[in-house]
């Protein structure tokens, strides 16, 4: 938590030292307060009182509740203030440090476990700052201010508290022994509940078709009963707290007034009238100790969950991030989109087997070249390590005959124009998806985003919806087809006007005349680029100047279409899987 309230800015920290000022007053204000019953409990019992003087303290009483009210009420609303913007600082810093994680690092912690991150965990630490922070302040402050105020008051009394003061003690430190440890465990459930909700959600429409309603709710089902029962178990333990808080503040009370009686009793009848007023004042001052510890269990409530919050969040803003930026961010060669493997070999940072072998191949400017092998056999992994989703484990990428490792990574990026396997359209409209390359500069015309629409074949569907270009996207796209998301997506790769080109399979929901069309047209406008093409479809892929042929992470076949018909089996055998002998002899 400490690590978390660093991030707040010198404001922050001025407007804590107005609080903390304001609750000092406030304690000074109702610790007084006991002075002046002390006062009139004398003054009401003396006889020859005056009773202005009783009024008189009277109103002090008054006066001293109205400002401790009025401190609250300033504290309360500063308070507010610094919690709302430490969570602003924070959910932003650890948005802006996920973005930047490498993709094997937002699998470590999962997609749903950084969206609870961001948004379940901030919160608890927003409630814990807004009404946690004040209490944490307020309650120390208050029980060493009462014990110093009924110090040598009596050694009866002060032994009496200091026993109640021991036994709540010990009850919250058995109760964080046992809690402390279950609250990690409640957010790892929660995690989990996010993330059978967010597979549900984003396969719905297979769960509706194979009629599996009920398969899904049994698996959340089974994950919200075991968060039900922790959250119980944790609120039961809890719940022993108030009780036994009230019981030890009335016990407390109550010898309070036995130790009084005995103490007026054999006093003598100078001294009684004293005595009397010490005991109403010890009360007061004793049940202060005794709702500070109180106000401290409150916080002990809150203390452990904020804790593992700040914990999570801290794992993720402490990761170190696998992929350094590096410092080329300008054109320094005379190279001009060329992409070159250099003995490249990949594994995942956990992995034990490499994904990718010994891979070398040149694309020169205005080519086009092509991946193709069977499932898994590591197609797009190659093409990440251009952009570098992933760095290499072994050998060098090459681009403009620089290793993408000492480029800035935007500066790398906006030499590529990327379409990734699954289309992604954003919760925005469509001329604003297309323009989603232009990095927030606005150097995309709507002339040019209309051309790239035209380009990828998507400008006979956009110009029939009923807003055109301004028609608003559902998130992920889902008011359009998948064939008409992958020419949005397309677009907007053209519309960015990149060196370099890679399409992630990204004409398999295209139907074949499209595909056609749209590779021409593509091929027209992109004459000068170099493009790089992961496909299933040999017809997709046969008119490549170049085509690699990957079976288990290796290349198995580097040449043209015709070349690899004669010299690779495998490339053979994938091209007469999907045409006929007299196709592909024509």
């Amino acid at each position: 938590m400490i690590k978390l309230l660093k991030n707040l800015e010198k404001k922050e920290w001025i407007v804590l030292g107005i609080v903390l000022i304001l609750i000092i007053c406030q304690v000074w204000l109702e610790l007084k307060m006991p002075d002046y019953m002390s006062e009139i409990t004398i003054l009401v019992q003396t006889e020859g009182s005056q009773m202005q003087e009783i009024l008189k303290n009277g109103g002090y009483m008054l006066a001293c509740a109205l400002g401790s009210l009025v401190a609250a009420v300033f504290t309360g609303f500063l308070i507010s203030n610094v919690s709302a913007k430490f969570s602003m600082i924070i959910r932003k810093k650890l948005f802006t440090k996920i973005e930047n994680l490498a993709m094997h690092e937002v699998k470590q912690f999962s997609t749903s476990s950084l969206i609870t991150r961001t948004t379940n965990d901030i919160t608890q630490i927003q409630m814990f700052v807004a009404m946690g922070l004040q209490m944490l302040i307020k309650s120390p402050i208050t029980a060493v201010w009462a014990i110093t105020k009924i110090f040598n008051k009596s050694w009866q009394w002060s032994t009496l508290t200091a026993v109640g003061v021991i036994i709540l003690i010990s009850i919250i430190a058995i109760l964080m022994a046992i809690v402390i440890p279950k609250f990690k465990i409640v957010q790892k459930l929660t995690d989990r509940i996010n993330g059978v909700t967010r597979e549900n959600l984003k396969g719905i429409r297979v769960v509706r078709a194979f009629n599996a309603e009920d398969y899904q709710e049994n698996k959340f089902e089974d994950v919200n009963s075991k968060l039900t029962k922790q959250q119980l178990f944790n609120q039961k333990a809890f719940a022993v707290l108030q009780p036994t808080m009230y019981l030890v503040m009335h016990f407390l009370t109550l010898g309070i007034y036995f130790i009084g009686a005995y103490l007026i009793k054999d006093a003598l009848m100078g001294d009684k009238l004293q005595i009397f007023s010490e005991m109403v004042v010890f009360t007061s001052y004793s049940m202060q100790v005794i709702m500070s510890f109180l106000m401290l269990a409150m916080i002990f409530m809150m203390l452990p969950r904020a804790g593992v919050s700040a914990n999570r969040i801290n794992e993720v803003l402490e990761t170190e991030i696998s992929i350094k930026d590096g410092k080329i961010n300008e054109n320094v060669t005379n190279e001009k989109g060329t992409v070159e493997f250099k003995n490249v070999s990949f594994k995942y940072p956990d992995a034990d087997e490499y994904l990718l072998e010994n891979i070398s191949f040149k694309a020169e400017k205005g080519e086009t070249v092509a991946i193709i092998g069977s499932t898994g056999s590591g197609k797009s992994t190659v093409i990440n390590l251009i952009p570098r989703f992933y760095d290499v484990t072994d050998g060098e990428v090459l681009v403009d005959g620089i290793n993408v490792k000492d480029y800035k990574q935007d500066f790398l990026r906006n030499k590529i124009g990327y379409v990734s396997q699954k289309a992604v359209i954003f919760n925005d409209t469509i001329i604003n998806n297309i323009k989603y390359g232009d990095n927030g500069k606005g150097d995309i015309s709507d002339e040019k985003v209309k051309k790239a629409i035209e380009i990828a074949q998507a400008k006979e569907f956009v110009e029939k919806m009923e807003n055109t270009y301004e028609t608003e996207m559902a998130q992920g796209g889902t008011n359009v087809s998948g064939g008409q998301k992958q020419r949005l997506s397309i677009a907007r790769a053209i519309a960015k006007d990149p060196e370099i080109y890679i399409f992630d399979d990204s004409f398999s929901a295209l139907d074949y005349k499209t595909d056609s069309i749209l590779r021409k047209e593509l091929k027209k406008y992109t004459k000068d680029a170099t493009s790089i093409i992961v496909a299933q479809r040999i017809g997709t892929i046969m008119n490549a100047d170049k085509i690699i042929v990957l079976d288990e992470g290796k290349c198995v076949g580097y040449g043209t279409h015709k070349e690899l018909l004669k010299n690779c089996e495998i490339y053979k055998q994938i091209a007469l899987s999907q045409l006929s002998q007299e196709e592909l002899d024509a």
